[in-house]
């Protein structure tokens, strides 16, 4: 059964510092708990990504087990959206739409994520067990590193 995961955040940064942020895989292991031992595996000469690249990490999702996982990058819209589709990993499908607006406050960022285990049923009793709070904690994580990178001087 596929899953879908929403996320907003407004970032106070212009349009070029949140594409040049989020479209740089090197940054992901700056967004991702430690515990999850994330590694970007694909050596990049610049940080520009483009339809059709392939980046390899390492990743322990679960119980520190150890695991690659490649994404494609199978849309970009610069400066506007990208999406990153894993083609081996822990999913039976992993689709992760980017989408940044300007507007008067910044950047207004949104995170859809539609993603499917594995083993079926059994998949499904493991999601909702623990994959699914992993995924939002993953996410919960995220929006707070992000708060603290581009909101921390912002007046709330």
């Amino acid at each position: 059964m596929k899953h879908r995961l929403y996320r907003e955040q407004q970032l106070n940064c212009d349009i070029e510092t949140a594409w040049k942020f989020f479209s740089s895989a090197n940054n992901l292991s700056k967004i991702t708990p430690k515990e999850m031992n994330f590694v970007v595996r694909t050596k990049m000469e610049n940080d520009e990504i483009y339809e059709g690249m392939n980046i390899d990490y390492y990743v322990s999702p679960l119980f520190g087990i150890k695991m690659k996982w490649r994404t494609k990058i199978i849309q970009v819209d610069y400066q506007k959206s990208f999406t990153d589709f894993q083609e081996q990993g822990p999913y039976k499908l992993w689709h992760h739409h980017h989408e940044f607006i300007p507007n008067e406050n910044g950047i207004f960022m949104k995170d859809t994520v539609d993603y499917e285990l594995p083993l079926g049923f059994l998949g499904e009793i493991a999601h909702s067990i623990l994959v699914k709070k992993k995924v939002e904690d993953i996410f919960t994580y995220r929006y707070k590193i992000l708060e603290e990178m581009f909101n921390k001087n912002t007046a709330k």
